[in-house]
């Protein structure tokens, strides 16, 4: 089952890391399901969670792997918790998983980048070793977010062909934890935040699976209590409040309990979170973050890094927010997935705003996609929207990723905006249904109403799209000096974006535009006077000529770079070890480019007014 709390431990939940070496067998021919491996499997090998099991090894055939693989641990689970509800958490099982406890299946979950429960009280051996087997699937499809193909070999080798330009990384790659909380528990509660004055007006509600009362507290960053509430909903006051800001962050700490009435007000459970109170909003072309409108700088990113592929690691995410704050950026987007939730948590305390994307990257047919994204010229005759199988299979799996996603991070303050699509063919007219159907969802689940979009590519671009109305920012991937007219045609590629970001505003007078991708790619340490493409040079270069474009217009509110840094990609004639626009290295140090927006930025205010 889905669980969106993240794991915390109160003096009623209790948390139990099951981190560490698992064993992994890979079943290319899917014979584990009718050979039993449920109940333990036969020649497995040692492997770390979390990680990503491509660059664990050594042999191609292994990191390259796609099909069915199979992973198990031993869990002592203790006898006095068996009057509570007892669960593992997976953080993430990239792409699907079922869950197996003692041979018995307790859990299913589609989608590699959301949180599930596998409840496993009816199956437990209480004070005893369970075996835990989980049974996973890293293949493509139309109907999968995100999208690709599978191909198979002749020799029957799956082979994972993506539709989108980073490297399918699979397995257990966030943590796994035994999590325990009371049979009668807080399952959810949200916040939406307003001000009145000095004062902010906090509405809430609280979801629990019992008929008991409920009591909330919010504390600040002292400890002090600020606010209470009974009841599962209502409206606390927080006098004198310390908004959420940009780069200069500010948490309370709200605390739920299912209290007994009965019993001198009993704690019969207990969750808390750390909130920022701020509001969120679009007004005409201004992006207002507590009523001050705002520029965003930052950039696309990616969880990746050399060995752990896109394992959770919090070491390297760490150097990335110190790299962010280097750089003078103050927000970034999930590009193209929900990150771990520790990221989110970690940019709520920092100030950093989060585009927060949905995994539905690769809706555009194509093994080349970032080629065929930005040609303009090209039409196809059939699009990824006209295909039946997307109307149904595929619309219903991204119905569930917006549910669990947003359910996950409804309550952070550092999510400014909803991105439900990355570079879709938005240009098809059998795609407006579908997305109508995706926005309404988002708005109608998030209490907050924050912002939606998605990111528009160039094949779609202005006077093509015919989703662009349902969005409240419109969001530009954009490559013009780089696929669209790259090297000596720089300054061409500059006049034909201006072009057409006069024809978007002309589309699009009322809303604000956000630059979410630009950029190219970059070997470090090669430098080219004058410029060339691939040199450091160029890459500053590039990055010059879309600035004078984005102080040109003041409904531009915000550039989000191409990526923070290098990252792996499927192989290719056109990758040389994967994508090289970060302007940081894959080991996180900076390019020549980087100086250059760390100039830049750290002299632009966050704040517009």
């Amino acid at each position: 089952m889905f669980d969106s709390l993240y794991p915390r431990l109160t003096a009623t939940r209790r948390i139990q890391d099951m981190c560490g070496t698992w064993r992994l067998q890979f079943d290319p021919r899917s014979e584990g399901v009718y050979e039993g491996w449920e109940h333990g499997l036969p020649d497995p090998i040692d492997v770390p969670v979390p990680s990503s099991f491509a660059d664990l090894f050594t042999d191609k055939a292994s990191r390259e792997y796609t099909g069915d693989f199979w992973y198990e641990t031993d869990l002592f689970v203790p006898g006095e918790w068996r009057d509570a509800n007892v669960g593992i958490r997976f953080d993430a099982a990239t792409h699907r998983a079922t869950v197996y406890v003692n041979g018995v299946e307790v859990a299913r979950h589609e989608g590699g980048f959301t949180p599930f429960v596998a409840p496993i009280n009816d199956v437990v051996n209480w004070n005893g070793v369970n075996t835990v087997v989980v049974k996973m699937n890293n293949e493509l499809g139309l109907n999968t977010l995100p999208a690709g193909e599978t191909k198979i070999l002749p020799d029957g080798t799956k082979v994972c062909a993506p539709y989108f330009d980073f490297y399918n990384y699979s397995g257990l790659q966030r943590p796994v934890r035994l999590v325990v909380s009371p049979r009668e528990r807080i399952e959810d509660f949200a916040v939406v935040s307003r001000f009145d004055g000095d004062d902010a007006l906090v509405d809430y509600t609280v979801d629990t699976n019992g008929d008991h009362d409920v009591e909330i507290v919010v504390t600040d960053e002292d400890g002090m209590d600020v606010a209470r509430g009974r009841g599962k909903a209502g409206t606390l006051r927080i006098e004198n409040v310390i908004p959420w800001q940009l780069r200069n962050a500010y948490l309370y700490t709200f605390t739920v309990r299912i209290v007994d009435d009965d019993a001198d007000d009993r704690v019969i459970d207990e969750y808390y979170d750390e909130i920022g109170i701020r509001t969120i909003a679009v007004d005409g072309t201004r992006l207002l973050l507590n009523g001050r409108p705002i520029y965003l700088k930052g950039f696309g990113r990616h969880e990746d890094s050399d060995i752990h592929g896109r394992g959770f690691d919090p070491v390297m995410n760490k150097r990335d927010f110190e790299n962010l704050k280097w750089i003078g950026a103050n927000s970034f987007r999930t590009s193209h997935y929900p990150y771990a939730e520790e990221q989110l948590y970690e940019a709520d305390r920092e100030g950093f705003l989060v585009i927060d994307e949905v995994a539905a990257v690769g809706m555009m047919k194509s093994l080349v996609n970032f080629l065929d994204a930005t040609d303009a010229s090209k039409t196809k005759e059939v699009t990824f929207f006209d295909e039946p199988v997307v109307q149904t299979d595929t619309l219903a799996a991204h119905l569930q990723a917006v549910r669990e996603l947003i359910d996950r991070d409804k309550r952070h303050a550092c999510v400014g905006i909803w991105s439900l699509f990355n570079e879709p063919d938005s240009a098809s007219d059998a795609a407006v249904p579908y997305f109508r159907k995706v926005f309404d969802l988002a708005l109608d689940l998030d209490p907050q109403k924050r912002p939606r979009s998605y990111t528009n590519v160039t094949a779609c671009g202005a006077g093509k799209d015919k989703c662009h109305d349902l969005c409240d920012v419109i969001m530009l991937n954009r490559y013009n000096g780089w696929y669209v007219e790259g090297g000596v045609l720089i300054h061409e590629a500059a006049r034909h974006q201006r072009e057409e970001l006069e024809l978007w505003h002309e589309l699009e007078p009322n809303k604000p535009f956000l630059f979410t991708e630009y950029g190219g790619d970059t070997m470090a340490g090669v430098h080219k006077l004058p410029s060339v493409m691939w040199s450091e040079e160029y890459q500053v270069e590039n990055l010059t000529e879309m600035a004078t474009l984005f102080d040109a217009f003041d409904w531009i509110v915000g550039e989000q770079a191409w990526n923070l840094n290098d990252f792996q990609t499927t192989e290719g004639i056109m990758r040389v070890n994967g994508n090289k626009k970060g302007l940081f290295t894959r080991d996180r140090q900076p390019k020549m480019a980087a100086y250059y927006l760390r100039d830049r930025w750290t002299t632009m205010p966050d704040y517009l007014e």
